[in-house]
Order: C-alpha cells, then sequence, then structure tokens
C-alpha cells in the first residue's frame, strides 16, 4: 500500500448491492472529483515508478486510461491502450480470459511495442484478475517486459491478485477493500 493508501481509500465510494444484490460496488468518482485526492494517487504512483525507467504505460480499458494516461505524461513514457476487442483500428494481437459467466478478449496494436520494452500495466481495480493478467500475458507474448501491475483498488478476497502472482508477475495496490468493509 502506497503511503497515501489508507487517505485515498477513504475517499472511494461503496456503493451496496451494484449492480447486483450482494455486490459492494467500489466507486472512483469521488476520488476523481476530489482534485486533492486525485492528484495524491497521480503523485503516489509518479513516485513509486520515476526510477523503474519505464518504456511504457499499458492501461486497460477504459478506467485505467484516466491515471494511465497523466501517469505516462508525467513519466515520460508512452501511453498505450489495451483495449476491448473490437475498438483499435489497426492490426492486434488480442489475449481471451474467463469471466464468471463466459469469455472476454482484450487487445493491443501488433506495433505497440519493441521487443524488451519495460511496461507497466495499468488498472483501476483487481477483482477476479482476469483482465489484468490478459493483459499482461498480451504484452508478455508481443515482447514487452510486464515490470509490475498496478492498480488503485484490490479485492484480495476475490483472488485476483494473488492468480496474477501466480503467474509470475507483480502487483502493486494503492489499497485493498476486504467484502465487509
Amino acid at each position: 500500500m502506497s503511503i497515501y493508501g489508507d487517505y485515498i481509500k477513504s475517499v472511494i465510494r461503496t456503493v451496496p448491492d451494484w449492480p447486483q444484490s450482494g455486490v459492494n460496488f467500489r466507486d472512483i468518482t469521488p476520488l476523481l472529483q476530489n482534485s486533492s485526492a486525485f492528484r495524491k494517487l497521480i503523485d503516489g504512483f509518479v513516485h513509486r515508478y520515476q526510477e523503474m525507467n519505464l518504456d511504457a504505460i499499458a492501461a486497460i480499458d477504459a478506467r485505467g486510461f484516466i491515471v494511465g494516461a497523466p501517469l505516462a505524461y508525467e513519466l515520460n513514457c508512452s501511453f498505450v491502450p489495451v483495449r476491448k476487442k473490437g475498438k483499435l483500428p489497426f492490426s492486434t494481437i488480442s489475449e481471451t480470459y474467463t469471466l464468471e459467466y463466459g469469455e472476454a478478449e482484450v487487445e493491443l496494436h501488433a506495433d505497440a511495442f519493441k521487443k524488451g520494452d519495460r511496461i507497466l500495466v495499468m488498472d483501476d481495480l483487481i477483482a477476479t484478475g482476469g483482465t489484468m493478467l490478459a493483459a499482461a500475458k498480451l504484452i508478455t507474448r508481443s515482447g514487452g517486459l510486464v515490470v509490475e501491475t498496478a492498480t488503485i483498488i484490490d479485492l484480495p478476497e476475490l483472488g485476483g491478485s494473488k492468480r496474477i502472482r501466480e503467474e509470475g508477475y507483480d502487483v502493486f495496490a494503492v489499497c485493498s477493500f476486504n467484502e465487509d468493509e
């Protein structure tokens, strides 16, 4: 957890029973609307990654873009969108992953990275880890080196961060929520 983890966590809203009964949705909208909190979030990521010589931030569609773009700007590295299937206009490579009830697919442009590029994979939240793991595998397949996967929120009880680590990728989360919080 970052030095601002408790503060960032306090600004995130929990919406009970959304999108369905029994689910506590972690809403980052209040964090984004609070200029001081959003600045602390981005600054925290900048301090963590400024010495890691990153070539790119690969941010996952769509909320990962919100943090990934300003971070790429601050770190003076490229920004690469990892999009849902069918959203990129050029030649793409893709990775399929399993959801609770089916499958999904993420893509990136085939020319997004050069072999050996140092990449940070960014999203807003890790739940079951499927999307983040698919993005990391896709980047690895493309020749990029995943330095770390990063997120604002981890939901450890859903097992995603553990699953990502078991596949050999490092995980960083600013804060985490247990189911009962």
